[in-house]
């Protein structure tokens, strides 16, 4: 069996670690589970949707009797139910939108029983149900602690020039995200870098899911099921990161019926099919997309656009018994810019273009298994996920960077009348490769190997008057690097009425860390690497938050933050930003506010963000009293955006859907250039009419600049008409910067020439729908 090696090496690991901490906390997690099943029942199982087999999560299951008993099916679709007393009871599953499924039960002491159901969709009411309500915890103006729940359904209110939502675009409208604008796949949250969001897929790490046009990631909404959005304060389940989580979980294939869908827009094309190999208990989804950017929107506005993009998902999903389910998912992705021309198409400087490439490949299983007598729910992941960089002309790369990633994960949840306890075990495996061409001066970079295992331990614990607490702690030890480290988590939910106060505290570590050259504004290249020191990147958080409910549709949230992060590693601050760099450690904090107010309405829709924050950096490089006269320098890095607002709107009506979003970013800084010369190495007798010099930027202090602000106003119509048994054809029309605001994108630092985000871009997108 493949995790028996895991199994054998890791009791040892976590054993030898101080005070034996992390068997003790195994231990006593347990205990409470083994206090009271012998005289109660169990009733658990897994429950799906009818028409295709997808998991319902937010399934209320309750057993009636002489007693009351209840659960809440979770992303899985699995409910347990516990401590139940002898006796006869009706069980009811209900949900919005399905028919209410009820029986009867008689359950002797000590038994466990596993029930699963398939509920039916109410056809009369389910196009306005959905229209009208949500599952507690979604909705943009849903957030608890950081947390927010996405749905496809989400996804699809932002205006977007493909037929189909992307997740990508709706993350860049949500406050305290901040982007690098319609093109370069960089998302920096809540004043965290790019490399310091841990981005998921079915539980497999992907490094570079967001693709090089900014509209777009490896996550189109028709192929994924949910997305759960951690801006920070994540539990003790998630780690290895500083800033956030984005967990993604993919649909499973319909198990009932085939379908397919093809769509073609002016940025990209797509094909997707799924259906059943065994009806009803297995299914596939694959998925293909790639760009044409070159024959559709080039043509539309008639200028070069250098990018060039794809992705590939394929995913199984197997029935295996009515305890057991398991899935496996495979993706691919690639991306090509050229960095450094005009939207004219005209070089800036024909030596100063740069080809950068990056790929993705993820293959992933995920087993979840219900065992035979205890309430519990068992996940087993195992996956390999790879990203390959390159930087350079194409075939004789300057740089190339490569990160490998095996991981393996065993994750028990059980639940105990209204608590919840969770633990679970890891170890993951990295083999870095970086060429770089000297890029970092003060690095070795060849090939790295770093081995990482640990475990966490986390509950959830309802307390009365309606707190909730779940309190954790996670252990992280790497053996070829002799550190361990203890990352305390702790998250609180008050519900008063319909006002609900949040609170989120932890503390992280992120030894595997990107490097990045941000010094240089259109810089996109990431190296990575274990920690080049000993001192580990690490930060703590802090959230706490409000959200109330006005009414039945209108909803506002106000939620704060401060992140403290230490050991940071930055650029030297030099007059080299292309060439040779050495690194520096740098302390820095984050802190901030998002104000988001909500209507959702059966005909209308709107949400107003605002979002408001702070970034500081501290470098003390040795260098920097000789260039500025003090023992350290404090700056706002290049993503330090003060001011984000997004106001979002749609109108449905009897004809179209209309779709209308505008974007507003303050300036981010930048390099202020005082000037240029050359330098010559001077390394014995040298002919300096013979030898070149090399081009060097005389710099001002760092980031002492600020960018033009970001706006710009996108709208769409959709209209999805019927054209036969189970075939729809979708039609989307819209604009893209509707009004042509010049905003930057990448800005020359020797020659101060300029490249524009994307101008006034019309675009029109048909998608066919056969079947499921």
């Amino acid at each position: 069996m493949p995790d028996q090696p895991h199994n054998k090496q890791l009791p040892f690991k976590l054993l030898s670690l101080p005070r034996y901490l992390a068997a003790t906390l195994l231990l006593c997690s347990l205990i409470p589970a083994y206090t009271s099943f012998g005289q109660n029942a169990i009733v658990r199982g897994f429950i799906t949707d009818f028409d295709n087999g997808e998991p319902l999560e937010g399934v209320n299951v309750v057993l009636r009797g002489t007693t009351f008993h209840g659960s809440v099916s979770d992303r899985d679709g699995v409910y347990v139910v516990s401590q139940i007393p002898p006796g006869d009871y009706i069980l009811e599953a209900s949900y919005i939108g399905y028919e209410t499924y009820s029986e009867n039960l008689s359950l002797a002491a000590g038994i466990t029983v596993t029930l699963s159901y398939a509920l039916v969709p109410d056809l009369a009411f389910l196009d306005e149900i959905i229209v009208e309500d949500e599952a507690p915890g979604e909705g943009a103006a849903n957030v608890v602690a950081g947390q927010q729940t996405i749905r496809p359904r989400d996804i699809d209110l932002i205006p977007t020039p493909d037929v189909s939502g992307d997740l990508a675009n709706y993350l860049t409208a949500l406050p305290g995200v901040v982007s690098t604008g319609d093109r370069g796949g960089q998302l920096f949250i809540r004043g965290g870098e790019p490399t310091q969001n841990l981005v998921l897929l079915d539980g497999i790490p992907i490094y570079q899911p967001f693709h090089v046009v900014g509209f777009f990631s490896a996550f189109p909404s028709d192929v994924i099921s949910r997305a759960e959005l951690f801006a920070g304060g994540y539990g003790s389940e998630y780690g290895g990161r500083l800033s956030s989580v984005l967990d993604v979980s993919s649909r499973n294939g319909n198990k009932q019926d085939f379908g397919a869908r093809l769509s073609i827009a002016p940025f990209v094309s797509t094909a997707t099919l799924e259906g059943p190999l065994a009806t009803g208990s297995v299914s596939f989804l694959a998925s293909i997309r790639e760009s044409v950017v070159e024959n559709g929107v080039e043509r539309v506005i008639n200028q070069e656009l250098p990018y060039r993009f794809g992705d590939r998902l394929a995913k199984l999903h197997a029935v295996l018994t009515n305890k057991s389910r398991i899935s496996v998912t495979a993706l691919s992705t690639y991306d090509r810019a050229r960095i450094g021309e005009d939207l004219q198409g005209s070089i800036i400087d024909i030596d100063r273009t740069t080809n950068i490439t990056w790929e993705n490949r993820a293959l992933g299983v995920r087993y979840v298994m219900l065992p035979s007598a205890l309430p519990m729910l068992g996940r087993v992941n195992m996956s390999v996920s790879q990203l390959r960089t390159e930087s350079g002309p194409i075939g004789d790369p300057d740089r190339l960077v490569s990160v490998t990633q095996y991981s393996t994960s065993a994750d028990v949840s059980y639940s105990i009348g209204q608590s919840n306890y969770d633990w679970g075990i890891f170890t993951n495996t990295y083999t870095l490769d970086s060429q770089l061409g000297g890029q970092y001066q003060n690095i070795d970079f060849n090939r790295e190997f770093v081995t990482e295992v640990g475990a966490y331990v986390k509950t959830v614990v309802y307390i009365g008057s309606g707190l909730q607490l779940s309190p954790g702690l996670r252990i992280q030890a790497f053996p070829s690097k002799a550190q361990t480290f203890y990352e305390p988590r702790l998250r609180a939910v008050y519900v008063q009425g319909p006002t609900r106060f949040s609170a989120a505290a932890g503390k992280y570590h992120q030894e595997i860390v990107g490097l990045n050259d941000r010094r240089d504004i259109g810089n996109v290249f990431t190296a990575w690497t274990a920690s080049p020191r000993q001192d580990v990147p690490s930060a703590w958080h802090f959230i706490a938050g409000v959200q109330r409910s006005l009414n039945r549709s209108m909803e506002v949230s106000l939620e704060g933050y401060y992140k403290d992060m230490s050991n940071l590693f930055i650029s030297e601050w030099t007059a080299l930003p292309r060439f040779n760099t050495n690194l520096q450690n740098a302390d820095g904090w984050s802190s901030g506010a998002d104000l988001r107010f909500e209507i959702d309405k059966q005909v209308f829709y709107s949400l107003v963000s605002y979002g408001f924050s702070v970034t500081e950096y501290e470098a003390k490089q040795r260098t920097i009293p000789i260039w500025f006269g003090n023992e350290s320098e404090i700056f706002n890095p290049p993503h330090d955006r003060r001011h984000q607002i997004t106001v979002l709107s749609k109108l449905r009506t009897s004809l179209a859907d209309l779709n209308v979003q505008w974007k507003f970013g303050s300036g981010l800084p930048y390099n202020q250039v005082l000037g240029f010369d050359g330098f010559i190495f001077m390394d014995g007798p040298v002919d300096l009419f013979e030898r070149p010099a090399v081009p060097r930027v005389i710099y001002d202090r760092p980031y002492d600049g600020r960018l033009p602000t970001y706006h710009r106003l996108d709208v769409n119509l959709e209209r999805t008409f019927n054209i036969g048994p189970n075939a729809n054809l979708a039609v989307n029309a819209g604009v893209i910067n509707t009004y042509n605001r010049d905003n930057l994108f990448y800005f020359d630092l020797f020659t101060l020439g300029r490249v524009n985000q994307l101008p006034f871009v019309p675009s029109l997108g048909l998608k066919l729908e056969v079947g499921s």
